[in-house]
């Protein structure tokens, strides 16, 4: 399976940042033992870049027949060349193939954005001299993958074992086990197909497989829909079951599964409703942990709830977020910014890395927003925080950020294990490169509110 992930490592224990008053001192303080966990320790395997230990990784039942919504175009059938969807069980690959699939991983999609000096023809000779020779056990075979991943001179690029990849799991978007992607048709309109699928999952349990096409969940078409949008329509609470409709390959059946949903990520949110000033002032504070698959839904309810407790103000403390889904560091900038914003720019060797991302729709809040930084916040935490600092809704307060400005995607190998591999980069939208550079905070401590208030006024004005 494939998911797009951002970076997470072993931090430190978490830094204090104190407060100029005793008064937000209730905001600031009570969060200051917190530790980051790590992403199932998968995401920092043999990773020691220096001392302290540095970040390692940024990263996508019964079976019924149901009526069609109409037939497939004839066309579709004709011009497609139809999907050979080659299904290979864990103990079925050899161990030289098992090498071969990494090795064409890397070569279809690795953008070399530390060392600049990958090139294809030192790739195809990497691979030569591998196969040259026969590989006798599994584990040899992990070893020589291993290698080959650590040649490319990438700390983001790396090997997982079966049992590290499998827990990846909490990253699963749609809590059924597939990754969706958008597949352009010929006639501009998009398709959602599955690509990436966890073996052992239970989509894959209910009869879907590589390179199907979603086109209805519970009876509602999709078609047309974004893969994030249906991927939440594909959450539910952990137990309960979703049908989802699927186009077999171009052309072939199409069924009504019934697929029981196992989302094993626990909540990364955790808020309360401060008052400051006397009691003149509600601050709505809001701690995010990780940007894992429940990360997106629960931070909307935190925010809907302390706007409708009264809230002026918001705090988003993303100290030691050392970040995880790209996708969900995206949709939560968005939930800050006006229609139209950009909230980060893209760059990679495929063209779905290589976007200009902008909000799609109205804010859901509008109140002055301060997000708490450290040198511990990473990846997808500074896409959120350079989004709503570069369009003038946020200040930054605390110390400069860890500066990883990567993009990873995982993906599942035949036996279960795994590789992370750097497929993009992005820059902020007043086009800083973040990776290595980190973001400097407009504030070492919390200023008074109505400053806040002044600074991003002044910033709007200045932009206009």
């Amino acid at each position: 399976m494939k998911l797009f992930l951002c970076n997470s490592s072993r931090p430190p224990p978490a830094a204090y940042l104190p407060a100029p008053t005793t008064v937000t001192s209730l905001v600031l303080n009570n969060i200051s033992s917190v530790k980051t966990k790590l992403i199932g320790a998968t995401l920092s395997i043999g990773l020691l870049l220096g001392s302290p230990p540095s970040f390692a990784v940024d990263f996508d039942s019964s079976i019924n027949q149901l009526k069609p919504y109409g037939n497939p175009p004839i066309e579709d059938c004709l011009l497609d060349e139809p999907e050979e969807i080659e299904e290979v069980g864990p103990q079925a690959v050899t161990n030289e193939s098992l090498v071969e699939e990494a090795w064409e991983i890397v070569n279809d999609s690795f953008l070399d954005a530390v060392r600049r000096r990958w090139t294809p023809e030192m790739w195809q000779q990497k691979k030569e001299d591998i196969m040259g020779s026969n590989i006798q056990t599994r584990s040899k075979a992990h070893e020589i993958i291993r290698r080959m991943l650590a040649s490319l001179g990438d700390p983001y690029t790396r090997f997982l074992s079966p049992d590290e990849f499998s827990k990846m799991a909490r990253y699963d978007m749609s809590g059924i086990g597939i990754n969706l992607r958008e597949i352009p048709n010929g006639d501009g309109a998009i398709k959602l197909k599955v690509l990436g699928l966890l073996l052992d999952g239970p989509a894959y349990a209910a009869g879907v497989r590589q390179g199907d096409e979603i086109l209805a969940v519970n009876g509602d078409d999709v078609r047309g829909k974004s893969a994030f949008e249906v991927s939440s329509l594909l959450q539910g609470p952990n137990g309960t079951s979703v049908t989802i409709q699927v186009k077999h390959g171009n052309c072939g059946p199409i069924q009504a599964l019934e697929v029981q949903r196992q989302l094993v990520a626990r909540t990364p949110v955790f808020y309360r409703l401060e008052q400051v000033e006397n009691g003149s002032i509600s601050v709505g504070y809001m701690r995010l942990k990780e940007f894992n698959a429940l990360a997106i839904k629960d931070l909307v309810t935190a925010m809907k709830r302390l706007q409708d407790m009264g809230a002026t103000y918001f705090v988003l403390d993303l100290r030691d977020n050392l970040g995880g889904l790209v996708q969900a560091g995206i949709e939560i900038s968005k939930l800050f910014l006006n229609q139209g914003a950009t909230v980060i720019y893209t760059a990679g060797r495929e063209s779905q890395f290589q976007n200009t991302v902008k909000a799609d729709m109205a804010p859901l809040v509008t109140a002055p927003v301060v997000v708490l930084v450290n040198n511990k916040t990473a990846s997808a935490s500074e896409i959120v925080a350079s989004a709503l600092h570069d369009n003038c809704r946020a200040v930054l307060v605390g110390e400069r950020t860890y500066g990883k400005g990567l993009i990873q995607s995982v993906f599942e190998l035949h036996d279960g294990s795994g590789i992370v591999v750097t497929v993009g980069k992005y820059v902020t939208p007043n086009h800083m490169d973040i990776n290595g550079n980190g973001i400097e905070p407009d504030f070492h401590n919390l200023p008074a509110w109505n400053d806040i208030s002044k600074r991003l006024s002044n910033c709007s004005r200045l932009q206009g």
